[in-house]
């Protein structure tokens, strides 16, 4: 049986051996000022990303940006990891290392990025087109928006994780696509990646159940093809097997008594391409 604890802002960043944190409203607004900040990292990127750019080049737009909101990367030295975002080009499932090679007309990238503002993670991505865009492309990415939001507006008490898993699942098969199964969203606030882990595949009436006060992110990767993937040999490049496209977007969310609140919600009202 899931265990969920209300916690003080100071006790969320104690790990609690699996047991599911559920915050008040002082955790909440901590969560939208790093959720905030998140997205506006995100809002500024979008004029830079065009062919030629490097995504390292990228990288340091994105440190550069957190730093003046008064926040730090958290991927920064994250288990080894030594850039402030990631970029994934493609067929990068997830987990693209930035670096000095530079985008061409027509890829599409996803740009994942988390802040931490006063101890919160603000964690969010979304998808990128750079120049003229294949229309197969375009779909796909326009897809995996659609399953992001469908699963999100799901989000209330009362509802389970295989219920979102499986209204994400449906609805990326109906297009023929596949659901990556291997990664998945996660309970959020002043841990990384806390409990509980939100599969975007599975059957209704079946997971965890959503509570008040739970923080979580609901991030789908979609893919044109089959949903396996594998690990590069860097320890952290996820690519499909088949090497067919993949996309994915991101939102940190908080339950609320009735439905859940968007905490990296663009301020511009930029979420989906194009932008």
């Amino acid at each position: 049986m899931d265990q969920y604890i209300s916690v003080t802002p100071q006790e969320a960043a104690t790990p609690r051996d699996g047991a599911i944190k559920l915050h008040g409203e002082e955790g909440f607004a901590g969560m939208r000022r790093a959720g905030r900040a998140a997205a506006e990292v995100l809002d500024a990127l979008i004029p830079h990303v065009v062919p030629g750019v490097t995504t390292g080049e990228l990288d340091d737009l994105v440190r550069t940006h957190m730093i003046a909101l008064g926040g730090v990367p958290a991927t920064l030295g994250y288990r080894g990891f030594t850039h402030s975002c990631c970029t994934s080009i493609n067929q990068v499932v997830c987990h693209g290392i930035p670096n000095d090679k530079p985008l061409k007309d027509g890829d599409i990238v996803n740009i994942d990025v988390t802040i931490i503002i006063d101890g919160w993670h603000g964690d969010t991505s979304r998808m990128f087109l750079v120049g003229d865009v294949p229309l197969k492309a375009r779909k796909l990415v326009d897809v995996t928006y659609e399953c992001l939001m469908i699963g999100v507006n799901m989000a209330r008490p009362g509802v389970q994780l295989g219920d979102i898993g499986a209204a994400i699942q449906k609805h990326a098969e109906a297009n023929r696509y596949g659901v990556v199964r291997d990664f998945c969203g996660h309970g959020l606030g002043r841990l990384f990646h806390d409990a509980p882990e939100v599969v975007h595949a599975g059957r209704p009436g079946t997971g965890v159940e959503l509570r008040e006060g739970m923080c979580l992110t609901i991030e789908p990767m979609i893919n044109i093809g089959k949903g396996g993937v594998k690990i590069l040999d860097d320890g952290w490049t996820a690519v499909t097997r088949d090497r067919k496209l993949s996309a994915q977007f991101e939102h940190s969310i908080g339950i609320t008594a009735d439905g859940c609140e968007i905490f990296t919600e663009s301020p511009k009202g930029l979420h989906n391409p194009p932008y």
